[in-house]
């Protein structure tokens, strides 16, 4: 996936001139996870720029740059770094075509590793997508693998307003056949099906979507599973089609159970999809808890597969919603 990233790069580098990169250690050092690996000898200094320790000042810069005629493609290392800088995003880039009654805008693209599994501890492990959920004016993809992470960042490039890209880390050494060129472009807002089934939807976001796949390619019930691929705007038609066929709903996040990103679509489908329903709309989650940090902690952290399945399992069967793991075994309430 870190090549497919660092090609998506130098291909919108190619393509347009006024393509940017800069970030802490993305230039000499090619990245801190290789996502650019290339690009400073293939452009030069001037497109391809390390920064200082301070995301509040080039995620600045990148809103300047942009809303005066460049791409800027800022990277975040960790996504929590972002904090210091949000204001720069949430505050500013995302309301420049509105203050200015859209004669400025905003192709500004913020890329950042998220996610756990990779032992990194509790502030440097969490997915955050929360975080620009209630901004209007922005867009937020999250990629999960190699071709999607391709796909969705050229889109995200060319795109005239700024686009986060949450980039799930411990998917960054794995490997997929990728569509490359303009034929790889996939466009912002629009999930695929990447299973149809008939007993159940099954919603998956970033790394959880390999666990989805893999949940129900052994189970002795059929599921639909959907990559929903973009948060801002997320496919309100895909899943609600899927849903009026199945009647069940289950989404998998690698997201805390109380505000959780799957919040917003069990509440919509809920809504829009009632009459469909045969059962209570199911949302696997992590705890509410920090990420720990000791690796059989982490690996409990994080939904398995096996959780997956024997959560999907019980809703199928049951038609009722599960209890989740901490609470049947007393550890919360």
């Amino acid at each position: 996936m870190r090549q497919a990233i660092a090609l998506a790069l130098a291909d919108e580098m190619r393509r347009d001139s006024r393509v940017v990169v800069f970030g802490e250690d993305i230039a000499v050092a090619e990245g801190p996870f290789k996502t650019s690996e290339g690009l400073l000898a293939e452009f030069g200094a001037n497109r391809v720029r390390d920064t200082p320790i301070s995301e509040m000042g080039f995620i600045g810069a990148a809103v300047g740059a942009a809303a005066t005629g460049l791409r800027p493609v800022a990277e975040i290392m960790f996504i929590e770094f972002l904090g210091v800088a949000l204001d720069q995003l949430v505050t500013e880039a995302s309301k420049f075509r509105y203050l200015s009654g859209g004669a400025y805008n905003v192709p500004l693209v913020v890329r950042a590793s998220v996610g756990c599994g990779l032992g990194f501890g509790m502030q440097h492990s969490q997915t955050l997508e929360t975080w620009f959920y209630a901004t209007p004016g922005l867009k937020l993809v999250v990629p999960s693998g190699a071709r999607t992470a391709y796909g969705l960042l050229r889109a995200a490039i060319q795109d005239e307003d700024p686009v986060v890209v949450l980039e799930p880390r411990v998917l960054y050494a794995e490997r997929e056949e990728v569509i490359v060129g303009d034929a790889g472009i996939i466009p912002i807002g629009v999930g695929e099906i990447l299973r149809p089934g008939s007993d159940v939807t099954v919603v998956a976001l970033g790394q959880m979507v390999g666990h989805a796949i893999a949940a129900v390619n052994v189970a002795n019930w059929s599921a639909e599973v959907i990559d929903l691929r973009t948060l801002i705007p997320w496919d309100r038609q895909m899943v609600c089609e899927s849903v009026s066929r199945t009647g069940r709903l289950v989404i998998v996040e690698e997201s805390p159970f109380s505000g959780g990103w799957g919040t917003e679509i069990a509440s919509y489908v809920g809504t829009e999809c009632f009459k469909d329903l045969k059962a209570p709309i199911h949302r696997i989650t992590c705890p509410d808890v920090p990420v720990p940090y000791p690796a059989h902690l982490e690996q409990r952290f994080l939904p398995s597969v096996e959780y997956v399945r024997s959560q999907i399992s019980a809703v199928v069967s049951n038609n009722a919603s599960p209890k989740p793991w901490w609470v049947t075994e007393g550890y919360m309430s």
